[in-house]
């Protein structure tokens, strides 16, 4: 940021990613996940759900990103949009697009509106935005529902509650008018899972949710979620760091027919925690 946009002077950001790729097990090591969540996560993209990686700033969107795009089988053609190249991710057939300002006298401006509109021609097996932030929410939500299986992108939410909230109204910044009822129900068709990740207190990242979008309930005005894995806090150890856990919450996914479809399935524990019966969380509605 330069003046007089900074008043001070200028200020500078380094985004500064791993020189070595954040890997899932590298992951697993750091705590952000167990090696159970890992399997799921493996099994839900593999049956080519819809993903959503959300978070805060800072809370490790890009990199689950990344580490979840291991998952992707081998031979399938993924289209990456992006507003700055930030992706990394860990394919060999990997298209990748960047959007692109205008110059001074307002030219040559390439959206990621427009990158994704270029894309469907491109017959992509996946399609990867790198950060949802405005109108092109909508462009996605269609892509999902239209056949395009296995999209992944991230977005800045607290909740999965918020997560869908904020979609919605990334949606309605696009120039198609649209009912809204309609555009909910058609979010809530078009969007799977949402894989929540959070920046602790202590500093630490991990993910707190994974997610599974039902529908949107009409009558209630409010997107349907159930948690399939949902983090428990224990309190502080003696060096201040929190201690926490990711279990099963005790629920079997809707989705399940889709993962025995590609052969995948999810890990014993889910299993086992859902004869023991649900654990408490959040309500999702």
């Amino acid at each position: 940021m330069l003046p007089p946009a900074a008043p001070e002077g200028p200020c500078v950001s380094i985004r500064r990613f791993f020189k070595e790729t954040l890997t899932v097990q590298k992951l697993i090591g750091f705590g952000a996940m167990t090696e159970e969540v890992a399997i799921a996560l493996q099994a839900l993209v593999v049956s080519k759900l819809n993903i959503l990686v959300a978070g805060g700033t800072g809370s490790g969107k890009t990199s689950m990103l990344n580490a979840l795009s291991s998952f992707i089988p081998d031979g399938e053609r993924v289209v990456v949009i992006e507003d700055s190249r930030e992706l990394q991710l860990q394919r060999e057939h990997v298209c990748q697009l960047e959007a692109r300002p205008p110059d001074p006298k307002g030219r040559g401006e390439v959206t990621i509106r427009d990158l994704f509109r270029a894309t469907l021609r491109l017959r992509p097996d996946r399609i990867v935005v790198g950060e949802i932030r405005s109108g092109e929410a909508l462009d996605l939500i269609q892509a999902m529902t239209s056949g395009h299986g296995g999209c992944m992108s991230t977005l800045h939410a607290t909740y999965p509650r918020d997560t869908a909230s904020r979609l919605e109204t990334m949606a309605m910044m696009s120039d198609i008018e649209m009912p809204l009822t309609a555009l909910r129900i058609q979010l809530a068709s078009a969007v799977n899972i949402i894989c929540q990740v959070s920046r602790l207190q202590d500093g630490s990242r991990k993910i707190t949710h994974v997610t599974e979008v039902l529908d949107f309930d009409v009558e209630r005005n409010q997107y349907r979620m159930q948690d399939i894995f949902v983090r428990q806090y224990h309190g502080f150890d003696e060096r201040g760091m929190i201690v926490s856990e990711i279990l099963p919450s005790g629920i079997l996914p809707r989705c399940l027919p889709q993962l025995h479809e590609h052969g995948v399935d999810l890990p014993r524990s889910v299993y086992e925690a859902a004869e023991r019966g649900p654990i408490p969380s959040h309500d999702h509605g």
